[in-house]
C-alpha cells in the first residue's frame, strides 16, 4: 500500500515540516498582513474581516499577499529544523535509553 506504518525517518519529517510550513504560511500571509496593520492602526473598532476587505477594495490581491516569499521561506526553514530534530531526536533517545536500533 502507500501508507507505511513506521515512523518517520528525520529527513522524511523535515521535508513534511518545510511543506506543512511553506504551505500554512503562503495561505495564513494576508491574516499577517492584516494583523500588522490593525496593529499599527488606531482605530479600536477594526477587526480582521474588516481590514481584509478594505486592503482588497483599496490595494487588490496582490497587496494581501505581500512579504509572502520571504514569510514562506523563513517558516518553510524552521519547520524543517524543527520536525527534523525531533524525529533525530526520538531516534537518538530511543538508541541511547533502549538500544533499539531501526
Amino acid at each position: 500500500g502507500v501508507f507505511v506504518e513506521r515512523a518517520p525517518k528525520p529527513w522524511e519529517a523535515a521535508l513534511a515540516g518545510s511543506a506543512a510550513g511553506a504551505f500554512a504560511a503562503a495561505v495564513t500571509t494576508p491574516l499577517d498582513v492584516a494583523k500588522t496593520r490593525i496593529m499599527l492602526g488606531s482605530d479600536p473598532q477594526m477587526n480582521v474581516i474588516i481590514m481584509l476587505k478594505r486592503v482588497y477594495r483599496e490595494e487588490g490581491i496582490r497587496r494581501l499577499f505581500s512579504g509572502v516569499a520571504p514569510r514562506v521561506t523563513w517558516i518553510s526553514i524552521g519547520g524543517f529544523v524543527f520536525f527534523g530534530s525531533f524525529e533525530a531526536s526520538k531516534l537518538f533517545i530511543k538508541k541511547l535509553l533502549f538500544d533499539v536500533s531501526e
